[in-house]
């Protein structure tokens, strides 16, 4: 079974994205393809079964036949870590995912296995991306976000450990690259990875819709009280600003795609947002009414996204509301509102970290994805690629000189004599004797 392990360099970098374009891509050429992400930390119950939210997503969207349980054997909800490593867990969790791994091998031709965030991600639980990509044999791709020096030194970072795992790494991925500003950054990375050789699979272009949170992300991931939903839930947040200051200043800094974050006691902004976002309205729908609403309140920063329209809302911090008045003019406005109890910067922090989904209600945004990940994929050389590295599995590997493995210091040859020295004796005295290859 052709199988590739998506890991990525960090969260928020394109590894659901590539999963999900990529077994478009590879069930359109009639390949029976099958998904799993082996250690899931976000989940939803489904029928009463725990499963990770990405393998939830695509058994909906392509109306996969496997079963939950194999698609996401493994959850890591909050308080688990502590719980490990006390020794409270005594559930045999890499079983979990090895049996998974049987029954979806045993009915199909190709397997797409997400990871969970960079190279390491679970290894305090003995199931970082390494071990268990090393656990299923599976060929690894890397996916980073855009940029030069950043992926480059952030994959050669995490091929190391996979490497260390004995995990072949297949290639890279990056994606959010601004190829419109720079048309020569495909060719600029594809040169830097291959001097660590390291072969670029792809560039996935910057696209707004993939690399903003929605309103809807922010609702479900920030605790508060909504004060106002808005026109739209969907609405991309493509910039965040902080309300401080005089509110033309405010309204300076701000524009169709802004959230922004101010304490509820500012009626000016609140009045200036709602008449700027009014003035923004009528343009949108009368251009040439620009020389006679000139003298009127208007947002001064141009979207990046020329679809954005209006303000995306406001974040009221400090636990201020707003007057009553002010939030009825919020909701016959349109626009959102959401009330937190935490102060303006660590509200700021907190949406800059916003986890970027996709839910099966996106057809938009998941029509870009595939659309995206086919064009600028090369899904045939990946292929190849996969049944060319498939093989290294099988390879004896020869231990480097100074190589060590573990706080002991032994060498990998040491180690290995010795393992196959212990698994003779046990062979002798009638026990259970292991493949010292076998990395299960």
């Amino acid at each position: 079974m052709r199988q590739v392990y998506i890991a990525a360099t960090g969260r928020n970098h394109g590894k659901t994205t590539t999963c999900l374009g990529l077994l478009a891509a590879l069930l359109d050429r009639g390949i029976d393809t099958a998904f799993t992400k082996p250690v899931g930390q976000r989940y939803a119950m489904v029928d009463e079964v725990p499963a990770d939210e990405d393998a939830i997503l695509m058994k909906q969207l392509f109306d996969l036949d496997d079963a939950l349980v194999d698609m996401s054997p493994v959850h890591i909800p909050r308080g688990f870590t502590k719980s490990f490593i006390r020794g409270e867990v005594v559930e045999d969790l890499g079983s979990k995912i090895d049996l998974a791994h049987r029954n979806l091998a045993r009915g199909h031709e190709a397997l797409v296995i997400e990871g969970t965030g960079h190279a390491g991600v679970g290894a305090v639980v003995g199931l970082s991306n390494a071990d268990v990509a090393a656990r299923l044999r599976a060929p690894v791709v890397i996916v980073s976000e855009g940029g030069v020096g950043r992926p480059i030194d952030e994959i050669v970072l995490n091929q190391a450990l996979f490497a260390r795992r004995g995990v072949p790494l297949v290639g890279a991925i990056i994606n959010k690259v601004d190829v419109e500003t720079d048309p020569s950054l495909p060719d600029v990375l594809r040169q830097g990875l291959a001097r660590n050789g390291i072969e670029l699979l792809g560039v996935l272009p910057y696209r707004s819709v993939l690399a903003h949170p929605t309103l809807s992300m922010l609702l479900e991931q920030m605790h508060g009280e909504l004060l106002s939903s808005g026109e739209d839930m969907d609405r991309l947040i493509e910039h965040v600003a902080i309300g401080s200051g005089q509110a033309r200043h405010v309204l300076e800094k701000i524009g169709p795609g802004s959230l922004l974050i101010v304490q509820g006691d500012r009626q000016d902004i609140i009045h200036a947002v709602i008449a700027a976002n009014e003035t923004q309205k009528q343009l949108n729908q009368e251009p040439g009414l620009l020389d006679r609403l000139r003298n009127r309140p208007r947002f001064g920063r141009e979207p990046d996204d020329s679809e954005a329209l209006l303000i995306s809302g406001i974040v009221f911090t400090n636990d201020r509301r707003p007057t009553d008045r002010d939030i009825e003019a919020l909701r016959l406005a349109g626009i959102f509102a959401l009330l937190v109890p935490d102060e303006i910067y660590p509200v700021a922090s907190e949406l800059h970290h916003l986890l970027i989904k996709t839910y099966v209600q996106h057809r938009a945004k998941i029509e870009t994805i595939k659309q995206v990940v086919a064009e600028h994929i090369d899904v045939d050389a990946l292929l190849q690629r996969l049944d060319q590295t498939a093989a290294r599995f099988d390879a004896p590997q020869a231990p480097r000189v100074g190589e060590t493995d573990g706080p002991t210091g032994a060498s990998t040859l040491v180690r290995r004599g010795l393992q196959r020295f212990a698994d003779r004796a046990a062979a002798r005295i009638g026990g259970a004797s292991r493949d010292p290859e076998d990395p299960r």
